[in-house]
């Protein structure tokens, strides 16, 4: 809310719509009043007003502390829309909407850029009171436009894009995107009289993948929501190619085999040219060309080399590459059988190496049982003897051994 003292005085000039003619006693009592000194509106209030050009703007004027005191309404020039509940101004877009003693509330219909300015509440109280409200008027971008560089352009080119919003009122703010994703342009703003041409221009870099892609153009504006526009880039590129082996689909390519290899091609403008060569070397006269198809009924090793598949259109030229080396016939096979005795091989030595690793943990436990047994069967028999000379005739064994000892002679 804006409150401010000004100094009060009848102007000739037009504004807010027509001034119509008053009738004498009326202009010679808003005269008088005009001279009356005024206090600083310390009993009004109102707030100031936004409103989109050719919509409805209300204006209100209220008294805190009501005490029947006449209100009225004046217009930027300062003239008397509405004294009280009357309406000097024949200016018909003004409609009163209330009146009371506590409030003067008026709507302005079909609201233009002349309509902007302050407006004016007074009081006649003693002293006199008044306030203004301010009516700003928004006025949407009338046109949005894209212009492209090139209606057509090259993979990897830079082509400049240009938006333009025309005649807005405060200027425009202008966000481009490629797809979801929001791009920097650089924008240039012209003042007319009170309204705003924006230009923003976007320079981008284009690929095959933006083929087909919405470049998008949104004003970013307090009087208007979701305005945009867009144009689809048109990108054309040349093929990319690729090289398929269709027989055999897996495995080696072996002798008095067939080879069939199928190049595919896809750009923009479709390719116009598919053709099949060997690198740094003639194209034997047994392969089989048709279309984007290659196909070798019987391989042999004179066929080893590298095949080129080349497409081209408007754009350029691309090309793919297929190796190619011939193995002995039965390569495969011997390669399938030298892996199967190997896994043979493998698993008799680990089964051996298992047995044996049994076969000492067994014979490891039988000694050591064994070994335990030998001192302790050693010592019987001495455990009884009455002294060391007994127990070593006693022990099992002694006199079995002394008779074993005992040497004959004849």
């Amino acid at each position: 809310m804006a409150s401010r003292t000004e100094p009060s005085g009848c102007s000739g000039r037009g504004g807010g719509g027509a001034p119509g003619i008053l009738p004498l006693p009326l202009l010679l009592l808003l005269a008088a009043a005009a001279l009356v000194p005024r206090g600083d509106g310390q009993n009004l209030v109102t707030e100031d007003v936004t409103v989109v050009e050719g919509e409805v703007a209300t204006i209100s004027c209220r008294v805190k502390n009501s005490d029947d005191s006449v209100i009225q309404l004046l217009n930027p020039n300062r003239q008397t829309i509405y004294f009280k509940d009357f309406r000097p101004l024949k200016d018909s877009r003004f409609q009163l909407v209330n009146f009371s003693n506590s409030e003067l509330r008026v709507s302005l219909t079909n609201v233009s850029v002349s309509d902007e300015g302050r407006y004016f509440c007074q009081l006649y109280t003693d002293p006199p009171q008044e306030i203004y409200t301010t009516m700003t008027v928004l006025v949407p971008p009338r046109n949005l436009v894209i212009d492209i560089q090139k209606d057509i352009a090259t993979e990897g080119e830079e082509i400049e894009l240009n938006c333009t919003a025309m005649a807005s009122r405060p200027a425009t703010k202008i966000r481009w995107f490629k797809g979801n994703k929001e791009l920097r342009g650089k924008s240039e703003v012209e003042q007319w009289s009170d309204m705003f041409t924006v230009t923003s221009q976007l320079l981008l870099t284009v690929g095959r993948e933006d083929d087909g892609v919405p470049v998008i153009c949104l004003v970013d504006h307090p009087a208007v929501k979701d305005l945009q526009t867009q144009r689809y880039l048109e990108v054309i590129y040349k093929p990319q190619v690729r090289v398929l082996q269709n027989y055999p689909l897996q495995g080696l390519t072996r002798e008095g085999e067939p080879l069939e290899l199928t190049c595919t091609a896809f750009g923009k403008p479709q390719p116009t040219e598919v053709k099949w060569l060997r690198v740094d070397d003639e194209m034997p006269q047994h392969v089989v060309v048709s279309g984007s198809n290659l196909l070798i009924n019987n391989l042999n090793k004179t066929d080893n080399g590298t095949y080129r598949c080349e497409a081209s259109n408007a754009v350029g030229k691309s090309s793919a590459d297929y190796m190619l080396f011939v193995y002995d016939s039965r390569a495969g096979d011997e390669g399938s059988i030298r892996a199967v005795d190997h896994a043979v091989i493998g698993g008799v030595v680990a089964v051996v190496v298992f047995a044996m690793l049994c076969l000492l943990i067994i014979l490891g436990r039988y000694f050591a049982r064994h070994k335990g047994t030998y001192f302790t069967h050693e010592a019987k028999g001495a455990d009884d003897a009455a002294d060391a000379d007994t127990a070593i005739i006693n022990a099992e064994g002694g006199q079995n051994n002394s008779e074993e000892k005992k040497e004959y002679f004849i």
